[in-house]
């Protein structure tokens, strides 16, 4: 064969072979599968065995102080960050108005008192007055029509007794009411705690309702946080875990013992609630702060 000849078989054979390779199906090669999970609780396992879940430190009490009556401030006792004790007095409102209403108050109870004496007085006058005349009308020396008269004043007489005791009860509710209102005057902390937060100043005037401090306890430190389902069963009260902040470094760990567990699963999350006491002291914590928290689990 010539060489032009061999040139020429050569070529039809390259392009056969090119259409065949494009009538075939093209391979397609799969991505591997992600590995990303959807995570429905704060929280992680951790190769030593345990649950890491993080929640806020909070406590029982907190709360604000408010004006339980209108009124001006005359004076503010504590400052921000003032440990207090409960019923220690915070503030004072303008009491000159009812302290006068009081004595006043005062001064009717001690009125009814001795009203209500005079006419017991007067009813053993009537009273000796009705035997006289009940021993004389034995006798026959005087009438029925005397004798009914004495028999009348006693019988009024008992009923000027009963109206002295309401008067005097009617006063003394009225002196109660008066010195009710004159604590509202002296705002105190509810518990002992801290002033966190201070709103008011002396001088300003404030309406029923108003916040005049926020007291919050610093004892004892709570922790909430929450865990998968399937610890509903395993966690129980009395249990302890260990406690961290999230931010101290180096961590300062704390034993807290479980209080709370929720009975019921979130739907949303599929997590329980859990409460947690944290014993001893604890310096570094304080309310508010986020929290990591180590829950043993059981192999």
């Amino acid at each position: 064969m010539t060489q032009c000849g061999l040139a020429l078989t050569m070529a039809m054979v390259l392009a056969v072979t090119a259409c065949d390779t494009s009538n075939q199906p093209a391979t397609v090669v799969a991505a591997p599968p992600s590995t990303a999970e959807n995570v429905q609780h704060s929280g992680q396992s951790t190769a030593e065995g345990s649950f890491l879940a993080t929640g806020p430190i909070v406590v029982e009490n907190q709360i604000d102080v408010v004006a339980l009556r209108a009124g001006v401030i005359t004076g503010i006792m504590v400052e921000v960050g003032r440990p207090v004790r409960k019923g220690e007095v915070l503030a004072t409102l303008d009491d000159r108005q009812l302290a006068a209403e009081r004595d006043a108050a005062q001064s009717k109870v001690l009125s009814s008192e001795a009203n209500l004496k005079d006419w017991e007085a007067e009813t053993g006058v009537v009273d000796a007055d009705l035997r006289r005349a009940q021993a004389m009308r034995d006798a026959g020396i005087n009438t029925v029509e005397e004798l009914d008269h004495a028999r009348y004043k006693v019988i009024g007489s008992q009923y000027e007794i009963e109206k002295a005791k309401q008067d005097l009860s009617t006063a003394q509710h009225n002196l109660r009411s008066l010195e009710l209102e004159m604590e509202k005057t002296r705002i105190t902390a509810p518990f002992d705690g801290i002033v966190a937060r201070r709103y008011t100043r002396a001088g300003q005037s404030v309406a029923v309702g108003d916040r005049l401090f926020w007291v919050t306890a610093v004892a004892p430190l709570l922790v909430e946080f929450t865990l998968p389902e399937r610890f509903i069963a395993a966690l129980k009260n009395g249990q302890t875990v260990t406690v961290t902040s999230a931010d101290a470094s180096p961590a300062v760990e704390h034993a807290a013992k479980v209080i709370d567990v929720s009975p019921v699963v979130d739907p949303s999350s599929g997590t329980i609630e859990v409460r947690a006491q944290i014993e001893g002291p604890a310096p570094d914590l304080r309310p508010g702060m986020l929290a990591s928290i180590r829950v043993a689990v059981a192999r």
